[in-house]
C-alpha cells in the first residue's frame, strides 16, 4: 500500500532573531513576495513500505508523520441539487444572497483585495461571469485535468469571491484577485488522501493566506475497499482502516503546524484554513444520535464549519450539520455559482465553509490595511472572536455551532 511521508528537511534560521514581527516595514503584502522556499523545507514523500520500513520510517528524526495515501476522500456532498435557483429564499430585496447578509458582509469596509485565496475542491470554471478579471492558478492532482465537472468547487469559489452575476451578489470577499484552485478530487467527486496534503503544501508555497476545504475523509469506503480489493476480512478491515485514520490525522496535524511555524518564520504569514464540518447527522440525529467533525475539519489548527439556515426564532443548525464545529455560517439554499454558467442553490456544510473562508480574506485584508505583520493565529482569533450569537435561535446548542454565526470584520476589529 502506498504511504505518504511527511518529512522536514534541515533548515538553518538566518533571519534576525530579535526583529519584531508587528509592523514591520519589509513585511510581505503580496503573494509574489510572499512565495518562496521557506515551504519547500516540508517534502512530500511517496512510499510502498514494507512493515520493517515502516519501524524505520519511525526512527528517522527527519520523517514526522507517514500514513496511507490511499485513505479514500470525496465532496461533503451537498443535501440537495436543485436545478432551479429559490429566489424567494435564496436573495434579499437588495439582490443579496441571504448568507452574505447574514453574515454581516455588506457592511464590511474591505472587500479581500490583496488576499489570495486557495479553494481545495473539485476544480472550477473561470469561465463563469462570477470570476471575471480573477487571476486563477489551477493546479490538478487528480489526474481528471482542469476543469470542473462535478460542479461544487465552482459554487464554493463563487461565495468566497464570486462578482456579481446578473446585478445578484453571491460574494463575500468581492476584491480578491488572486485564486489558487487546486484540484484534488476526481470528476467523479472523489480523491484520496495525498492528494489533499499535496494540495495543502501547493497552496501554502503558492503564498495562499486561505485555504479552503469542503471535503471529508471516507471512512466506510476505505472498509470497503479494504474487504472487496484486498481481501481483508471484515473485522481486520475495520482495524486496519481505523489504524490508518489514525495515522492520517497525526499526518494533517504535523503537516498544519509545520506550515504555521514556517509561515510565521518568513514573516510572510501562514493560510488560515477551513473545511466543513460534514452532512452526516441527517440519520444519526433521527436515531437520536450524533456524529463529530472527522478529518480534515477535526485537524488541530483547521477551522471547522457547521451550516445554518434561517428558522421561525432565528438561525437554527441545519439538521444535516455534524456536530462540534468551532463556528457556523449558512448553509441552507445558499445561491453561487453554476458549472457551465448561472447560478443554482445548495445546501450543506460545504456551502457554509466558504462564507467563512471570505471573511478570513477580508480580515487579512484589514489587517494588512492597518499596517500589521499578521500571520493565521491572529486572523483565527479575530474571527472567533468576532462571532455571536445574537440572531440565533435561543435553544441553539453551542456543540452545534460553536462561538456562533460567524460575522465580517467591522471598525472595531483593526
Amino acid at each position: 500500500m502506498e504511504y505518504i511521508v511527511l518529512r522536514e528537511k534541515s533548515v538553518r534560521d538566518t533571519s534576525e532573531p530579535f526583529a519584531s514581527r508587528s509592523g514591520s516595514p519589509n513585511a510581505p503584502t503580496t503573494r509574489s513576495q510572499r512565495r518562496g522556499p521557506a515551504f519547500d523545507t516540508i517534502a512530500i514523500e511517496r512510499a510502498d513500505p514494507t512493515p520493517r520500513d515502516l519501524k524505520d520510517l519511525s526512527r528517522d528524526p527527519s520523517v514526522r508523520a507517514a500514513a496511507p495515501a490511499t485513505f479514500p476522500t470525496r465532496l461533503i456532498t451537498p443535501v440537495s441539487r436543485d436545478a432551479e435557483v429559490s429566489t424567494d429564499g435564496g436573495f434579499t430585496s437588495q439582490g443579496i444572497a441571504w448568507g452574505i447578509e447574514a453574515i454581516g458582509a455588506p457592511a464590511a469596509e474591505v472587500d479581500g483585495s490583496g488576499a489570495t485565496v486557495a479553494v481545495l475542491d473539485t476544480g472550477i470554471d473561470r469561465t463563469h461571469e462570477a470570476f471575471a478579471g480573477i487571476d486563477i492558478i489551477e493546479e490538478d492532482f487528480s489526474e481528471d485535468g482542469d476543469g470542473d465537472v462535478d460542479g461544487h468547487g465552482t459554487h464554493c469559489a463563487g461565495t468566497i469571491f464570486g462578482r456579481d452575476v446578473g446585478g445578484k451578489r453571491i460574494g463575500v470577499a468581492r476584491g480578491v484577485d488572486t485564486a489558487l484552485i487546486g484540484k484534488v478530487l476526481r470528476n467523479d467527486g472523489r480523491g484520496n488522501s495525498g492528494m489533499i496534503v499535496d494540495g495543502i503544501h501547493w497552496a501554502a508555497r503558492e503564498g495562499a493566506d486561505v485555504i479552503s476545504m469542503s471535503l471529508g475523509f471516507d471512512f466506510p469506503g476505505f472498509v470497503k475497499d479494504l474487504i472487496e480489493f484486498d481481501d481483508f476480512p471484515p473485522d481486520a478491515a475495520a482495524s486496519f482502516a481505523l489504524q490508518g485514520y489514525r495515522q492520517n490525522l497525526l499526518l494533517f496535524d504535523t503537516l498544519i503546524e509545520l506550515v504555521q511555524q514556517l509561515g510565521e518564520a518568513r514573516l510572510g504569514g501562514d493560510p488560515v484554513v477551513v473545511a466543513a464540518s460534514g452532512n452526516e447527522n441527517v440519520q444519526a440525529r433521527q436515531a437520536e444520535k450524533e456524529i463529530s467533525v472527522s478529518i480534515p475539519a477535526a485537524t488541530t489548527g483547521i477551522l471547522s464549519v457547521g451550516a445554518l439556515q434561517a428558522g421561525d426564532d432565528g438561525f437554527e443548525i441545519a439538521d444535516f450539520s455534524n456536530t462540534l464545529p468551532q463556528i457556523a455560517a449558512p448553509g441552507v439554499n445558499v445561491v453561487s455559482a453554476q458549472s457551465g454558467g448561472g447560478l443554482v442553490s445548495l445546501d450543506g456544510t460545504s456551502m457554509a465553509t466558504p462564507h467563512v473562508a471570505g471573511i478570513a480574506a477580508l480580515f487579512w485584508q484589514q489587517l494588512r490595511s492597518a499596517g500589521r505583520n499578521t500571520d493565521s493565529q491572529l486572523v483565527l482569533s479575530r474571527i472567533l472572536t468576532g462571532a455571536t450569537f445574537s440572531g440565533l435561535s435561543p435553544d441553539t446548542d453551542e456543540a452545534d455551532v460553536g462561538v456562533g454565526l460567524a460575522r465580517a470584520p467591522g471598525l472595531s476589529f483593526v
